[in-house]
């Protein structure tokens, strides 16, 4: 296991990503795509070595879920190259001098976005590639001009060293400044970069508890700084009568395999199933869980706190066990549970909080009234998601708000494990799925997490960054006297 890293190191560290914030920020977007694309190739260059330390490590089958684990990791990269290419994330806005102006004269003023400064990564457990050491976070701060110092996470020591070494080494053979990228160990020395004041902002994929005290930490600075933290998410599904007429069964068997995929260790896992009452499903969930072979969990903390968090919400009166089978620690076969809409109701927090890990609880409801109240206290999360007919059009209608105002991202006749990266994808909700519900911290917008706007006013062109300059040097997509 890799050691705390100490102090003079972490100094050290801090004062590199100091220094180097400045030539990141005004590296072309040409440049830092390069950098992008070859930390890209270093690490599927390398699969072969880190696809089995990752395995050895996490208990994640080695194939199909790390290697294309990987691959997602890599294709990240890739995708914010081309966010670099396109150049629109820079929000390059002009507005000339205008004495006729509406609001009376204008001056010239030119907005654009640049890099926020030294981030700090904290990396997550459950995806030791795509959200960790070389993820989603790292290469959206990178693309905006960011030196990323990375907290590795315990569940994953010796992977994150080694991916750390690639990622700084090809980014210095590509010519990037040498303090871009670090990977730091050690808890107490996370917080303290987090309090350190060349940090400008912070990202954070886990728990709750964990999120929420560096949450506090990063605004209880003299300075406070934005903290993107993605914590905990129920992800609600609702059934519709129609769908159950029309397949019933199909439903059934894709939420068994939805809410067990990963042992259940995904922030998209669907926590809670509202089904209409006399569903008819019960057999048939039963049975697409039968014979489940148990499945380790990540490490002994996150299996301590599932079968702590699971004993609690089993004792919670008018909670029944649907599916069930004798398993411990540190590997857990899934669990079904069923109550009913007046007992979800006043089960209070143990019905109504994230269970991580292969565990759910399907809560029947009446009518459309019911189903509303329902949905009215559920906490809000990553995603919510219907399985409905297009004749079920009205009667969805009015639930439609409640679904929105409560996730990120909504979901018909889908299942929300599985989260594309691309250029529309949302992933963040309302507290606590997101510390910052304005944001993504999947898809090319995540980017804008770590990019602040600057608007310069009155200043001839030659002091001008590029991006604002007249001739427009970068050929950039811009806003000019609100023409686009």
């Amino acid at each position: 296991m890799s050691q705390a890293t100490d102090a003079a190191t972490l100094e050290k560290i801090l004062a590199a990503a100091a220094e180097a914030a400045r030539p990141a920020a005004e590296a072309t977007p040409a440049d830092r795509g390069r950098w992008l694309t070859a930390v890209a190739d270093a690490l599927d260059a390398a699969a072969d070595e880190l696809v089995p330390l990752a395995h050895a490590e996490t208990h994640l089958p080695a194939t199909p879920r790390l290697a294309g684990e990987l691959k997602r990791t890599t294709f990240q990269l890739r995708l914010f190259a081309e966010v670099l290419t396109e150049g629109e994330y820079l929000g390059a806005t002009v507005d000339h001098a205008d004495p006729d102006w509406p609001m009376g004269a204008r001056p010239d003023i030119r907005r654009v976005k640049t890099a926020i400064g030294p981030v700090l990564v904290f990396a997550a457990s459950n995806f030791p590639f795509a959200f960790s050491v070389a993820g989603g976070d790292t290469a959206s701060a990178l693309a905006a001009g960011c030196p990323v110092i990375l907290k590795a996470h315990p569940g994953h020591p010796e992977l994150s060293a080694q991916t750390g070494l690639i990622v700084r080494e090809a980014l210095l053979k590509a010519g990037a400044p040498a303090g871009l990228f670090n990977v730091i160990f050690g808890q107490d020395e996370g917080v303290t970069a987090l309090k350190d004041p060349r940090i400008a902002a912070a990202s954070f994929t886990g728990s709750i508890p964990g999120g929420r005290a560096l949450f506090d930490i990063a605004n209880a600075r003299p300075r406070p700084i934005p903290f993107y933290g993605e914590l905990g998410s129920v992800n609600p599904v609702v059934v519709t009568e129609g769908a159950i007429a029309a397949r019933g069964e199909a439903v059934a068997k894709g939420y068994a395999g939805s809410f067990t995929l990963g042992a259940g260790q995904f922030c998209t896992k669907p926590g809670l199933l509202f089904l209409p009452e006399d569903h008819g499903l019960t057999e048939t969930l039963r049975s697409a869980l039968e014979g489940a072979a148990p499945q380790p969990m990540l490490n002994d903390r996150i299996a301590s706190g599932y079968a702590s968090t699971l004993a609690k919400l089993r004792e919670v009166p008018g909670v029944d066990v649907v599916s069930a089978s004798p398993s411990e620690a540190p590997a857990f076969t899934p669990t079904l549970l069923a109550t009913t809409g007046n007992q979800f109701l006043e089960g209070g927090e143990a019905v109504h909080q994230e269970c991580f890990g292969p565990a759910s609880l399907i809560v029947t409801y009446a009518d459309q009234a019911e189903l509303l109240s329902l949905l009215d206290v559920v906490e809000p999360g990553l995603t919510a998601t219907i399985h409905g007919e297009e004749s079920d059009a009205d009667w969805l209608r009015p639930v439609l708000p409640s679904l929105a105002r409560v996730a990120g991202r909504l979901l018909w006749n889908d299942w929300p494990t599985g989260v594309t990266v691309s250029w529309a994808q949302q992933h963040g909700g309302p507290y606590p799925a997101t510390t910052a519900p304005t944001t993504t911290s999947v898809g090319t917008a995540a980017i804008e997490r770590f990019l602040r706007p600057i608007a310069w006013q009155g200043f001839p062109d030659a002091l001008l960054p590029e991006p604002l300059q007249e001739a427009n040097p970068w050929q950039l997509p811009r806003r000019t006297d609100g023409t686009r």
